[in-house]
């Protein structure tokens, strides 16, 4: 019955490549894809592949792509070896790309976008590269891909693999398929003993736990130069964060900061809303139930307010707010679940909050939850409360801080140990 299922999705994939165009075509339109680049979506690369071996690693968030980097760093390193990374969106690309820069190695590293799961695409694709080895990080499980690159027997890696306990109850009843598409991968490595466990039941082969690869991720750039400017700017006041905000949880925010302003009256709020292009909408929404409070915007070149609202609706800097703001609340975790990425703001140093709707980070929230790094707060009570507490008692802030700092380094050697076993996979030597 799996099969069946499988066969069916690949044959409906390829009577959708029509209509799939057209979606790309307005995505591009929308700015949601690269114009120039829309042929890479459907496995088309006109540029010459480079000699030697490629071994090809696709990452498709943001947070994968920066976990991702230390194993590339270590790949670059290895003599006639091409790396191949794909993303599968503008914001995740960029952020590949200024890597490659950043690391001299624009002949070594090279950034495509991943092709839709069709199959002629994937094949096309596939055809190109040739890839020795491919590692997937994550939960990228594309039916058609994996199986064409199961098919020309290329060894294949899941690196860093979650799957949630709600995932798990869905997959359960999809089992067969769950099997055949995990079947693809030679080996799976999970963050955690509990993921590797549910990846087991559902079909999962050479399943192990070495650790979270976001815990040795690179620190969240920042420039130096602004961020002493900014420093300077905020002139000691008390600031808070309230990071990767979702719909609903910046009039949380909004509301902590009225709470602590009596005791607070030069207080900062940074609202860095996770979708920036939100910035003016919630600005006017602000200011239009907030008569009396300031709000100012980056995106404008506006710098933080003597006291007030300041929104950080830019990309990439968020290494730069969590540097100002000793408290940060992560958000996706009140007003609506999933949660973001914790072990950010904690291998900063910051000492964190998050909501209790935190399904996708479970297992990082608990390890720093037990490490006294973060604290859940069930609401906006709570979390009026646990800012309160830190701005009041900067050396709990600090000490919890320093609390992440100690409990994200404990996967250091996990970047080598993946490199190691992609180049083993390739046939090379370690």
């Amino acid at each position: 019955m799996s099969g069946v299922i499988l066969w069916v999705y690949a044959g409906l994939m390829r009577l959708a490549a029509g209509s799939l165009r057209s979606w790309l075509r307005d995505r591009a339109e929308a700015g949601k894809e690269d114009m120039g680049r829309i042929g890479e979506r459907r496995g088309r690369d006109l540029s010459l592949r480079p000699p030697g071996p490629v071994i090809w690693l696709h990452a498709a968030s943001v947070g994968e792509v920066t976990s991702i980097f230390p194993v590339i760093d270590i790949l670059r390193a290895q003599p006639g070896l091409r790396v191949l990374i794909t993303t599968g969106t503008r914001t995740s690309a960029r952020l590949v790309e200024r890597h490659i820069r950043a690391t001299n190695s624009v002949r070594i590293v090279e950034h495509r976008f991943v092709p839709l799961d069709v199959p002629l695409w994937v094949e096309r694709f596939v055809d190109h590269w040739k890839p020795a080895a491919v590692g997937m990080v994550e939960s990228e499980l594309w039916p058609n891909l994996l199986a064409e690159i199961h098919r020309r027997k290329i060894p294949l890696l899941l690196i860093n693999a979650r799957l949630s306990d709600r995932s798990y109850r869905r997959w359960k009843y999809l089992r067969g398929v769950a099997r055949r598409v995990l079947g693809n991968f030679s080996e799976i490595q999970a963050q955690s003993d509990e993921d590797a466990e549910r990846l087991r039941r559902l079909g999962g082969r050479h399943v192990s736990s070495p650790g979270n690869l976001k815990f040795a991720a690179p620190l969240l750039p920042v420039d130096d130069g602004e961020l002493a400017r900014m420093r300077h700017r905020l002139g000691g006041r008390p600031v808070w964060l309230a990071a990767s905000t979702h719909p609903g949880e910046e009039k949380i925010a909004v509301a902590v900061h009225r709470a602590l302003l009596a005791e607070f009256p030069t207080l900062i709020t940074i609202v860095v809303p996770r979708h920036p292009e939100r910035g003016e909408a919630i600005a006017a929404e602000i200011v239009k139930r907030e008569h009396d409070l300031v709000v100012t915007r980056r995106h404008l070149g506006e710098p933080p307010p003597g006291g007030g609202i300041w929104l950080g609706d830019t990309l990439g800097e968020l290494g730069l707010f969590y540097r100002l703001a000793p408290v940060a609340f992560v958000g996706r975790s009140l007003a609506v679940g999933g949660g973001q990425n914790p072990i950010e703001p904690a291998r900063l140093g910051v000492a964190v909050a998050i909501g209790p709707r935190t399904e996708n980070f479970a297992d990082a929230v608990a390890v720093l939850a037990q490490a006294g790094a973060l604290r859940v707060v069930a609401d906006q009570t709570a979390l009026a409360e646990f800012v309160g507490d830190m701005l009041r008692h900067p050396e709990q802030a600090a000490a919890m801080g320093q609390d992440g700092k100690a409990a994200t380094g404990r996967c250091a050697e996990l970047p080598q140990l993946v490199a190691s076993r992609l180049l083993s996979l390739a046939g090379l030597s370690v």
